[in-house]
C-alpha cells in the first residue's frame, strides 16, 4: 500500500474523533445568521419552532441590541417564545458561567422537590376571584401581522369543588347586560377564540401526575424576574394527555410538549410553555401554544403561586381560510371568593406594557 495513503488513512483515524466532537458543538450563531433565519418567517412562518431549537442549540455570539430586537419583531409578529429565546441566548453570551448546567442529578432532584410541592398546591388551592384583562388580536392567513380585535374584562371564580366559572363584565369597556350568565365557557358572548380552564393550576398538576407520563429533560438555565431557574423540556404523549382543544362543538384530545421554567430557591414553576401536538389533520384548530408567568400572590393573609400573564396562541382553519388568534392576559386583583368584581373601564394601554428583557 502506498506509505502517503496509510499516513492519509492514519491523520483520519486521529482527527475523526475531535470533528465529531466539534459537530457536536457548534458554534454561536453569528448576527447575519440570525439575521437570514428571521428573513425566512414572513414566508414560512412554520419554520419558528425550527428557527427557536437552533438558537437554544448554539446561542449567539454577539450582543442582542435594541436593533437585532425590534427586526426579530417586526419579522415574527412579535413572537413570544421566538423573543424569549433571544433573551435567553443573550444570558447564557454575557455569563457563561452563571449560566451552567448543573449535573443532572441535582436537576432530577428540583424536579421531583418540584413535583411535590406543584401537586400539594393543586389539592390545597383556596376558593378565590380574580380579573382578566384580555387583549385579542387576529391575523390572517400564517402571517402574524396581528390586527386588534377586542378588549374584554372577564371576572373568573375559582371553587375546588367546581373549577373554574367566567363571566364577561365587558366588552370594550361596555359593561355586559343581565343575559351573560356565569359559565364554564364564555365563548358564546364574545365570540372569537376564548382561553378557559387552562391559566391556573391544573394544568401544571396534570404535568406532574404519574398517569401523564411525562418525560422531562434538563436542558438550560434562565433569569425571571431575578430567579435563579433550572429549564425543562417536556413531553406528554397523546395517550395519557388531558390537554383538549376545543373549537365550537367539537373536541379532541392532544398531545403536548414544551417547557418549564423552575425556582431553584423554592422548587416552583414560574413559566409554563405548553404547545399542542398530534392534532388530528381533520381538526379545525392546526396549531395551539400557551406560555403563562407565574408569581406568589396574597389571597387573604397567604401567599400562592397563581398566573400574572398569560398569551394563547391559535391557528384555526375554516372553509379553507386560516385564522390566527392571540390572547394576551393580564390577571389583576385576586381576592377571596366571595368579594365583589367591580366593571372597569377599557383596557388601557398600561395594562399591557411593552415587555422590557430581563437583566442578566
Amino acid at each position: 500500500m502506498n506509505h502517503k495513503l496509510i499516513k492519509l488513512l492514519l491523520l483520519a483515524v486521529i482527527f475523526c474523533p475531535a470533528l465529531g466532537k466539534a459537530q457536536s458543538q457548534p458554534s454561536p450563531l453569528t448576527s447575519r445568521e440570525v439575521v437570514a433565519l428571521v428573513y425566512e418567517l414572513p414566508k414560512h412562518p412554520e419554520r419558528r419552532d425550527e428557527i427557536v431549537d437552533e438558537i437554544r442549540k448554539r446561542g449567539i455570539a454577539f450582543p442582542l441590541t435594541a436593533g437585532m430586537r425590534s427586526l426579530v419583531a417586526s419579522k415574527s409578529g412579535s413572537d413570544p417564545i421566538l423573543r424569549r429565546t433571544l433573551e435567553e441566548a443573550e444570558r447564557r453570551r454575557v455569563n457563561p458561567t452563571a449560566s451552567a448546567r448543573p449535573p443532572v442529578a441535582e436537576g432530577n432532584a428540583l424536579l421531583e422537590l418540584t413535583r411535590t410541592a406543584t401537586l400539594a398546591a393543586a389539592d390545597s388551592m383556596p376558593d378565590f376571584i380574580v380579573k382578566q384583562l384580555i387583549k385579542r388580536s387576529v391575523a390572517y392567513g400564517t402571517t402574524n401581522n396581528w390586527l386588534p380585535q377586542d378588549n374584554l374584562t372577564i371576572a373568573v371564580g375559582y371553587r375546588a369543588n367546581q373549577g373554574e366559572q367566567y363571566k364577561v363584565l365587558a366588552i370594550n369597556g361596555i359593561p355586559s347586560g343581565p343575559e351573560v350568565k356565569e359559565s364554564r365557557n364564555y365563548s358564546k358572548y364574545v365570540g372569537g377564540a376564548s382561553s378557559t380552564g387552562v391559566e391556573y393550576i391544573s394544568a401544571l398538576a396534570d404535568l406532574f401526575k404519574p398517569e401523564s407520563r411525562t418525560e422531562f429533560k434538563l436542558v438550560d438555565t434562565d433569569l425571571i424576574r431575578g430567579h435563579r431557574t433550572l429549564v425543562f423540556e417536556y413531553e406528554i404523549k397523546k395517550p395519557y394527555s388531558q390537554l383538549t382543544l376545543s373549537s365550537g362543538e367539537a373536541s379532541a384530545t392532544v398531545g403536548s410538549r414544551g417547557r418549564i421554567w423552575i425556582d431553584r430557591e423554592v422548587n416552583r414553576v414560574l413559566r409554563f410553555e405548553q404547545i399542542a401536538t398530534e392534532i388530528e389533520p381533520s381538526f379545525p384548530i392546526t396549531a395551539a401554544s400557551s406560555l403563562i408567568d407565574y408569581d406568589w400572590v396574597v389571597i387573604g393573609e397567604n401567599k400562592f403561586v397563581l398566573p400574572t400573564n398569560s398569551e394563547i396562541l391559535l391557528t384555526n382553519v375554516s372553509r379553507k381560510m386560516t385564522l390566527q388568534s392571540r390572547n394576551e392576559i393580564r390577571f389583576r386583583g385576586y381576592q377571596k371568593f366571595g368579594a365583589e368584581l367591580k366593571v372597569i373601564d377599557e383596557i388601557d394601554e398600561k395594562d399591557f406594557p411593552p415587555e422590557k428583557p430581563e437583566k442578566p
